[in-house]
């Protein structure tokens, strides 16, 4: 039966908690029913044979999330159309002085990771995000400390290989290209947008099938740039259609609404001033998470 020093511990550690279980499974919304599964095996323990409480939380939360993302393979393998993490609605400065954590949360970093085996995606984040020590996380994934840190190479390798060659662009620049990439997008500003792309911009959309989107990744400024100005030319817009812009993934988004309905969440990745990647979440049960704003933390 859970004690007021179980809810104590595991409330102190729950932004640490979420985080690890979202950057593992790029689920929001995945990542509270493992922390919801995590607390009930917690407040079973016996306290008195918890030695360190993070690190034994940690773990336990680590291999709940592995299960659940072992089992969301095949859904994943069947998805309709390109499939994108959940966005996670953050406060304006919740991690903005922790440089880590903010490309470890980003959409970028987490479509990269979705390139990892599982045992890879989690040893990479427990490792390099959370700097726990090999032997904490071969004892999260059930494997030995050799084979953890042959595992732990091959993830760092390969993520490293995969990186853009240039840093992301800071908040504060992101914000600026996101302003003028939506005056450019709402006055018909063709030659305006098309400025502010990089020569391969990529239009990522993910709808699962629900609602209607490009199936299929669009490549090529001038493709990316003929369907933004497809989507908001004048007669798709109506009196009701209204876009925010909030703080997701550690980076300025745009949140679209049609009266009270969310329609979707719109990321963009910048490198060098220019946009390489835009992320369009358009599943409706991908939106579900985007409600109130996130804590998260690598401590």
């Amino acid at each position: 039966m859970t004690t007021d020093e179980h809810t104590d511990r595991f409330t102190h550690l729950r932004p640490l908690l979420f985080t690890i279980a979202y950057e593992i499974l790029g689920s929001a919304t995945e990542a509270d029913d493992v922390l919801q599964d995590s607390y009930l095996r917690w407040a079973e323990v016996n306290l008195a044979t918890v030695r360190d409480t993070k690190s034994y939380l940690a773990r336990l939360v680590t291999r709940q999330a592995l299960n659940a993302l072992r089992a969301s393979v095949r859904r994943r393998e069947d998805y309709v159309g390109p499939w994108l993490p959940e966005p996670l609605l953050l406060d304006e400065h919740d991690v903005s002085a922790d440089v880590v954590l903010a490309e470890s949360v980003s959409m970028a970093m987490l479509v990269l990771l979705e390139t990892l085996t599982p045992d890879e995606r989690a040893v990479f984040v427990l490792r390099e995000v959370f700097g726990f020590h090999h032997h904490d996380i071969a004892a999260a994934v059930g494997k030995s400390v050799a084979t953890v840190r042959q595992v732990a190479h091959r993830a760092r390798e390969h993520v490293h290989a995969r990186r853009k060659r240039f840093a992301p662009a800071d908040t504060v620049t992101t914000a600026r290209i996101t302003e003028k990439f939506m005056t450019a997008a709402a006055t018909g500003d063709l030659d305006g947008l098309l400025s502010l792309l990089a020569p391969d911009t990529t239009w990522t959309a993910d709808s699962g099938g629900k609602t209607i989107a490009a199936r299929r990744p669009i490549v090529g400024a001038e493709k990316v740039a003929a369907l933004i100005m497809d989507l908001f030319r004048p007669q798709r817009r109506t009196a009701d259609l209204r876009i925010e812009m909030v703080n997701c993934n550690n980076t300025p988004a745009m949140i679209s609404y049609r009266g009270d309905h969310l329609e979707g969440v719109f990321l963009i990745d910048t490198i060098d001033g220019k946009i390489t990647d835009f992320y369009a979440i358009r599943n409706p049960d991908k939106l579900l998470a985007v409600t109130d704003p996130r804590r998260i933390s690598r401590r």
